[in-house]
């Protein structure tokens, strides 16, 4: 089964068994506005909870994607390099940017469902 979970820093990993997609919420990319750059690690790179995983860069600003859990990346999406405005056309599909072996799957239980981020979004305005 696959699930989608969120971090407060807005990342989401779409976990399917003990892989996950990881990429940004739609709220993330909205606040970013339109993203001109994104810079992916390799393929093979180890990555902890909470350890930046790549960078997106904005008309407004650069920001940092964090790992909602660790891994090691199995596969970047390429796809981004010359059009990273996927990121604004599609960030929960087309848009994701690394994609992980997950090292523990109970760094997970510290992630939120859709219902528990939409409460912390409410919670943020």
């Amino acid at each position: 089964m696959v699930s989608t979970l969120y971090s407060k820093d807005h990342e989401y990993i779409r976990v399917d068994g003990d892989i996950g997609t990881v990429g940004i919420s739609d709220f993330a990319q909205q606040q970013l506005g339109d993203i001109v750059f994104v810079e992916l690690p390799g393929v093979g790179k180890a990555l902890k909870r909470g350890e930046q995983a790549a960078v997106v860069e904005s008309v407004k600003a650069a920001s940092e994607v964090y790992a909602p859990v660790g891994g090691e990346v199995i596969e970047v999406n390429g796809e981004l390099e010359g059009a990273p405005a996927t990121v604004n056309e599609d960030p929960a599909g087309r848009g994701w940017f690394v994609k992980i072996r997950i090292a523990d799957k109970s760094e997970l239980a510290g992630l939120m469902d859709e219902a528990a981020y939409a409460d912390f979004l409410k919670s943020q305005a």
